[in-house]
């Protein structure tokens, strides 16, 4: 059954979920792999999905778990192109449309488009 409202608890099931799918991918899983491995169960992993679970926990819950700067780490990814972010934006809703029900995932959506137009934007890509 889908969620029906956000908690913290979902949203660590969202990110782990979405985050086993970006290892798999060809595309988007090579930037994560180069950074933090290919095993989510490591010393990288482990707190960059606790940061990713309190940043959507802060833009969704409205708590102030996620201290950091989301765009900065995205500098330093290497050749970031639109197919990049479009992938990622791919799986990202996959991932949230199984998880939550429509009205909450499309929450979701709209929030990490306009992040993925601000870091385009920001890194100029076209």
């Amino acid at each position: 059954m889908k969620e029906s409202e956000i908690t913290r608890e979902n949203i660590e099931k969202m990110v782990l979920m979405f985050y086993r799918k970006v290892l798999k991918d060809d595309i988007v899983g090579p930037f994560f792999i180069a950074k933090l491995g290919d095993d989510m169960h490591n010393d990288y992993w482990k707190p960059h999905l606790e940061l990713l679970i309190n940043f959507w926990s802060s833009m969704t819950l409205g708590d102030n778990s996620y201290m950091g700067n989301p765009f900065a780490p995205h500098t330093q990814m290497g050749e970031l192109k639109r197919e990049t972010f479009e992938r990622w934006l791919e799986m990202f809703f996959e991932t949230v449309d199984t998880v939550y029900a429509p009205h909450i995932a499309d929450a979701f959506k709209e929030r990490s488009m306009a992040i993925a137009g601000n870091f385009m934007r920001n890194l100029r890509i076209s």
